[in-house]
């Protein structure tokens, strides 16, 4: 007995050692990236840009290549935690490249792009979704990076991904600026270090700049974690502004904005609720816009494909805020049932005052 027991006590201690070990080795490679770092900008972009110039935006998350309609997701009460082979990763991949490449954008602004995670099958996906915009500059900024994420079972495992801006006109430079994360340890050594990336671009005969920011704020916090950086978004866009320059924001704001009509898309029990962004908040300098005739996510507490599209859970929580100097001449929520990706992409036209 006390030789099975003596036995029984080393496994355990030598388990806890392999814990201790292997947050120990998680905490000391944990990626803490600094307020402000520059961005690389790789290709030109050849198109100049003035005031008085019209130009199209497209903001797109792309579920790392890995969310179409086949997909759930345990997170949103799904099941699903690898949620597609290498092929369907190939497929939704081809498909997002294709439909940018049709709705031909000056400016894309991706999210959830994967440059080398287990979740993806390695695919570099910022590489591989340039080629839409052939020419363009691409920058790209990191907001997940993590040696390996251990929850749940199976793992997420080793994630490397971030958001990604392709644009078709000039690039002066690009900057990572940190928002601030509302996790403690341990679990923040497996979630997303989220950002904004800032890619300026010049505006011919002027010392101005468009401020093109592309966002993904957080998703599965108290609420906290998304105020905060929602507060911080809107005094970098208030500095902007009061620069002169003009000021785009886009992307996946995991908030619905509160001039957004929302009946038309019911909250069903048990379902993920976005945060909401008064936009009085604002002030009178910016306009904050979506469109609510089209839903621009789905949840993924099941596959879409198959399932009732009446009864499933919609949201509205992709767009844009932009500057009074940018004239808006329309936004719309782009229709491609989910198929590619669990959130619609959404296309802004506008046009920079002279």
């Amino acid at each position: 007995m006390k030789k099975a027991l003596r036995i029984i006590g080393v496994i355990l201690c030598a388990l806890l050692l392999l814990v201790v070990v292997f947050f120990g080795v998680l905490t000391l490679t944990e990626y803490k990236p600094q307020a402000v770092e520059d961005v690389r900008v790789d290709g030109t972009g050849k198109k100049a840009l003035s005031p008085g110039d019209s130009l199209t935006v497209l903001s797109w998350n792309i579920g790392y290549g890995a969310l179409g309609d086949n997909a759930d997701f345990f997170m949103d009460g799904g099941k699903g935690v690898r949620t597609a082979d290498r092929a369907r990763v190939d497929q939704n991949l081809s498909g997002i490249a294709s439909a940018i490449e049709g709705f031909a954008p000056d400016i894309c602004l991706m999210q959830e792009v994967d440059i080398h995670s287990d979740r993806s099958w390695h695919v570099d996906e910022a590489e591989r979704l340039s080629s839409a915009m052939p020419g363009a500059a691409s920058a790209f900024a990191q907001n997940y990076l993590s040696l390996y994420v251990p929850f749940p079972v199976p793992p997420i495992g080793h994630v490397d991904g971030g958001i990604v801006t392709l644009s078709s006109f000039s690039v002066r430079e690009a900057q990572r600026v940190s928002l601030p994360c509302p996790f403690s340890w341990p679990i923040r050594l497996g979630q997303l270090k989220r950002c904004l990336l800032v890619t300026r671009i010049p505006l011919e005969g002027t010392d101005k700049e468009l401020v093109a920011v592309n966002l993904h704020l957080e998703a599965y916090d108290d609420g906290e974690g998304k105020a905060a950086q929602t507060r911080q978004l809107a005094q970098f866009l208030r500095d902007e502004a009061d620069k002169g320059n003009y000021v785009i924001a886009g992307g996946d704001f995991n908030q619905v904005f509160s001039t957004v009509d929302m009946t038309r898309y019911p909250t069903y029990e048990g379902m993920w609720l976005p945060g909401k962004v008064e936009t009085e908040a604002f002030g009178d300098d910016f306009t904050l816009l979506m469109d609510d005739k089209t839903p621009s996510c789905r949840s993924l507490d099941r596959p879409y494909a198959g399932a009732d599209r009446e009864t499933f859970q919609y949201y509205v929580i992709d767009g844009y805020i932009v500057s009074q100097n940018v004239r808006v001449e329309t936004v719309q929520t782009q229709q491609m049932d989910f198929t590619f990706t669990d959130h619609n992409p959404v296309m802004l036209k506008v046009t920079l005052e002279p």
